[in-house]
């Protein structure tokens, strides 16, 4: 399927067909999570598990650079 951007305010917007929407069970409300390789751009609705993994990931890289300051306002 080719699709062309759509001119919303000041922002180009990309309609996204019913079908499609229904197949994947989106609405209104469903957060998506919008990323790019650098060459693609990937929309997908948010899973609690991506989700957690992020958090759990941007937590391990804090302590790692953190760790020191962390325990020191532990004490």
């Amino acid at each position: 399927m080719v699709k062309k951007l759509t001119k919303h305010g000041n922002s180009l917007a990309l309609v996204i067909d019913r079908p499609i929407l229904d197949l994947l069970k989106i609405d209104p409300e469903t957060p998506l999570e919008v990323t790019t390789d650098g060459k693609q751009l990937l929309i997908a609705p948010v899973s609690d598990e991506a989700r957690k993994a992020r958090f759990e990931a941007a937590q391990a890289q804090a302590h790692a650079k953190y760790a020191k300051a962390f325990r020191k306002l532990a004490e």
